[in-house]
Parts: structure tokens; C-alpha cells; sequence
């Protein structure tokens, strides 16, 4: 059994805003502890390797998915490997030799009530849909799996993700660690007001959230050996079209709206470049 593990920083515990957390000194932000957020992700995903390999997994890559970089590769449990860069694009080097992914420290898409960091990519995006079904991070790279015919069975992050992952993916084993306590979606903000929008939530002690990740994981590993038929798939029908909105930069400019389509493939839409009057 192979697992690939997208991973990201802003749905960890104990992970508190963007500017001091999420995103390092080098990119012009305070950065005042990027690296305990590092080690905070890391230890969480060590704990889902942990629980995965309790499932019965042989072999397990652990993607870094959070921009600036979230693995600390010294503390990742020796038993994974590490991917870092993904030079063809979606589906972000899955293949077919997998047979399951799963996430760790995911946030919940741009927009979303009682999310704790929620953004979509960058703090640009007011929402992207693919056939008129809104996706975040979590919705783009499942549908790619779906594609690939592998299923999604497990993901961690705040209770607002792990909402949307299972109304996406039912059946999919989630751990919330935290959750946000901003009731508004923001949807009307530009982007610099966005970065501060939901910042506001409840977390588990990093022990405690490890805990539960492990067991989850293994939960998940159970339900994937024992399901029957097509367990962690969503299907959507071609051809597939891609819609982004994005927040305007300054207050008072108008939100841009950005098309791309595809007659056969949800990764090769995905990959479509943007209109750069869009972005």
C-alpha cells in the first residue's frame, strides 16, 4: 500500500495567524515563529505516518504543499519520503502507482463561515468552482485523484474543512484540531483585509490534535481495506470548465472573473493558465 500525503501549514494546531506563523521573514513578513509552525506540521504529520503505517501502509511520500515551504525534513518520520515541487502541475506528481491521499494541516476553501486562514491558493481568491462545484485546495486535488481513480481517505485540519470534506467526499475519515469563530465569509473584502478576516480560533494542544490524527489515520486505513465499490471518489462528467473570481487589490475596484476549459481532463484544466487581466 502507497499513500501520498498533501500537507499544508495554515490547518495545524497551534497555527495562529498568517503574518508571524504561516509565511517567513525572506517574503517581507514578521515570521516571528514560521519556524515552530514548521515543526508543529511536522510533528502532526508525523502523527498520520504513525497511524497510516498502523493501517497496514508499506511506503509513504509526504508533499509540502504550503508555499514558502512547511516540512521540517529533519523531524519527518524517516519511514516517508519528502516531495518538494511539482514541475508538470496538477496532479502534482500522483500517479497511479498510489492508492489513497490524504492531507494534513488543510484549511478550508476561500470564503467559508467559521474557518480559521481560509484561502484558496493566494488570499486573492473569493472562490474558484469546476462544473459549477465550488473547490478549495482540498476539492482541486481530490478531483484529481478521482481522476486517477485513487480515493481520498483521510484529511486534518480545522472543523470548516473538515465540513467540506466530507460534503465533497463522504465517507472520508477528518480531524478537526481547531475551529474558527468568524462568522462572516469575507467575500466582499479585498485582499489585504482578507489576510486579517478569520484569523479568530479554538485550538486543541498540539498533543492532543497528534493523538487524534493518529488514530484517525488509522481509522482510515481500515475503512479503505474493508470498503466496498468506489470509496474517496467523486466523479464529475467532461468537458470541464474552470471559473475563479477574484478579490479586488484595493477597496472600491471591481471583483475579476477568470474562464479556462477542457474537453477530456480536471487536471488539465486546472493547469490552464489565468487571464493575467484576471489576476
Amino acid at each position: 500500500m502507497k499513500v501520498y500525503i498533501m500537507t499544508d501549514m495554515e490547518g495545524v494546531a497551534g497555527m495562529l495567524n498568517f503574518p508571524n506563523w504561516c509565511l517567513p521573514p525572506e517574503r517581507g513578513y514578521p515570521g516571528r515563529y514560521y519556524d515552530l509552525g514548521r515543526e508543529l506540521l511536522t510533528r502532526e504529520v508525523n502523527a498520520a505516518i504513525e497511524g497510516l503505517f498502523q493501517g497496514g501502509v508499506d511506503k509513504i511520500i509526504v508533499s509540502d504543499g504550503h508555499g514558502p515551504g512547511g516540512i521540517n525534513p529533519m523531524l519527518l518520520d524517516p519511514r516517508a519520503e519528502l516531495l518538494r515541487g511539482w514541475p508538470s502541475g496538477w496532479p502534482l506528481e500522483l500517479d497511479d502507482t498510489f492508492d489513497a491521499v490524504a492531507w494534513v494541516g488543510q484549511h478550508a476553501k476561500a470564503g467559508t463561515r467559521y474557518a480559521h486562514l481560509a484561502h484558496t491558493q493566494s488570499l486573492k481568491y473569493i472562490d474558484q468552482s469546476i462544473n459549477g462545484v465550488s473547490v478549495g485546495e482540498f476539492g482541486q486535488f481530490a478531483l484529481c485523484a478521482s481522476e486517477l481513480g485513487i480515493p481520498a481517505i483521510f484529511g486534518s485540519g480545522d472543523e470548516a474543512f473538515c465540513k467540506e470534506a466530507t460534503a465533497l467526499i463522504p465517507g472520508i475519515v477528518t480531524v478537526a484540531v481547531k475551529r474558527g469563530v468568524q462568522p462572516q465569509d469575507g467575500r466582499d473584502l479585498d485582499t489585504k483585509a482578507y489576510m486579517a478576516h478569520n484569523r479568530g480560533a479554538i485550538h486543541l494542544h498540539p498533543t492532543v490534535a497528534r493523538k487524534k490524527i493518529r488514530e484517525g489515520a488509522k481509522e482510515a486505513m481500515f475503512q479503505l481495506r474493508t470498503s466496498q465499490g468506489e470509496y474517496g471518489i467523486v466523479k464529475l462528467d467532461p468537458p470541464y470548465e474552470r471559473v475563479t473570481i477574484f478579490r479586488p487589490d484595493e477597496p472600491g475596484q471591481p471583483k475579476r472573473i477568470d474562464r479556462a476549459t477542457h474537453p477530456t481532463s480536471i487536471a488539465g484544466v486546472l493547469n490552464e493558465p489565468f487571464d493575467p487581466q484576471a489576476q
